[in-house]
């Protein structure tokens, strides 16, 4: 009787080729903007208004107490839109702007232009303008890297001076918030044209903050009608 043959060992064949699926998504913030000055003055005054609070209903009397929670109720949204929550994100497919009661979102090739004047300001295609409350202007800055500007090109033998230097010179790029809104400007300018830069701006109101800021005005003015 003949021996079964031992089975075949299986041809080695060529490795599978990795799918050709979508490469990982980006994370959405790349660059991040904020006031560290913003940040800081929002965690003391929001400490100093607990504090106070605090006191005021462990040592207060009557409706002292009642006023003191509601007053507190509509400050501390308030400390926090102006102070913490500011910030601007950009990365290669859009600028998100975290104002104190909106959130902007803008496709790159929405974009028409970043200026910096009194304030920070973002510009639409449509012609709509956004604050960059993140990006704080100092009007002496801004006035010194004017006529530094001016005194650079020439262009003005008089020494007229103005707020709204032009930030693309980098003589007039003294200021910290010049250079933000330069390398903003850049951003649009680099990606305003890649298929994922493309879309229309999305305004969201910061309903979070809103509704207890507007729940503390009413308590406090009912206890004021009632007192």
């Amino acid at each position: 009787m003949t021996p079964p043959e031992p089975p075949s060992e299986p041809t080695p064949g060529p490795p599978p080729e990795p799918s050709a699926g979508p490469p990982p998504e980006q994370s959405y913030a790349d660059r991040v903007f904020r006031s560290p000055l913003g940040i800081a003055s929002g965690v003391f005054l929001l400490v100093l208004a607990v504090v106070f609070t605090g006191d005021a209903m462990l040592r207060g009397e009557g409706r002292t107490p009642w006023l003191a929670l509601a007053g507190l109720v509509l400050a501390a949204p308030l400390i926090v839109a102006f102070t913490i929550r500011p910030a601007v994100y950009a990365d290669d497919r859009r600028l998100r702007v975290r104002n104190p009661f909106r959130s902007i979102t803008l496709p790159w090739a929405s974009v028409a232009d970043v200026r910096a004047g009194y304030s920070s300001e973002v510009f639409t295609q449509e012609g709509a303008k956004y604050q960059l409350w993140a990006v704080p202007v100092s009007l002496r800055q801004r006035k010194r890297a004017a006529r530094r500007a001016v005194r650079a090109s020439q262009d003005d033998p008089h020494g007229r001076t103005s707020v709204t230097a032009d930030v693309r010179q980098s003589a007039a790029r003294t200021a910290p918030t010049d250079q933000t809104v330069a390398d903003l400007r850049e951003l649009a300018e680099r990606h305003g044209g890649s298929p994922e830069a493309q879309g229309e701006p999305q305004v969201r109101w910061a309903y979070e903050l809103i509704a207890p800021a507007v729940a503390g005005l009413l308590l406090l003015v009912i206890l004021g009608a009632t007192g």
